[in-house]
């Protein structure tokens, strides 16, 4: 079993998202993480999904995508060189004599501090999903009050194009 990553165009209209999770978990698949936004392509969306699966397991629920109507392509990003990112806010509890010792993780980390409050600093880290787990992690010991992931977004690397062509 090997973590993937895969975009999946599809047309831009209600339902598309409830279609495409039901057939991930029809199947007995667990989604990771799943983005949705806007494509390149007017009226096209872009879902960006992280899943767990073998090549075998992958090729199916791709052969089943397509069977969607609303599906016009399927991308398996983790073939290819990508680029990755996560975003995360977590807010730490953070006493005002505690602040610059957080402050010099957040530092290492180039993440930012994006809220002071009188007990609490929400700090703000973007990259790959193992900075953002080593920041959680790092934070820990201050005391996490609240974590909120976007979840995984991506695409390939370069001048390679494997979009939708215009």
């Amino acid at each position: 079993m090997t973590r993937h990553t895969i975009a999946v165009i599809v047309n831009d209209q209600p339902g598309v998202l409830q279609r495409v999770s039901g057939l991930f978990g029809r199947r007995g698949f667990n989604i990771e993480s799943i983005t949705v936004g806007a494509s390149e392509e007017p009226g096209l969306s872009r879902m960006v999904i992280v899943t767990t699966a073998d090549e075998q397991m992958l090729e199916q629920v791709e052969k089943q995508l397509y069977k969607i109507i609303d599906v016009i392509k399927v991308i398996n990003l983790s073939s290819q060189q990508m680029v990755a990112r996560e975003l995360a806010l977590i807010k730490v509890k953070a006493e005002p004599n505690m602040r610059p010792e957080i402050l010099g993780v957040v530092e290492t980390f180039r993440a930012s501090i994006i809220d002071i409050g009188p007990s609490t600093v929400v700090v703000q880290v973007l990259g790959e999903s193992s900075k953002i787990e080593a920041m959680i992690e790092l934070m820990e010991p201050y005391g996490i009050r609240e974590i909120s992931r976007t979840g995984v977004t991506a695409m390939i690397r370069g001048s390679i194009t494997d979009g939708v062509s215009r």
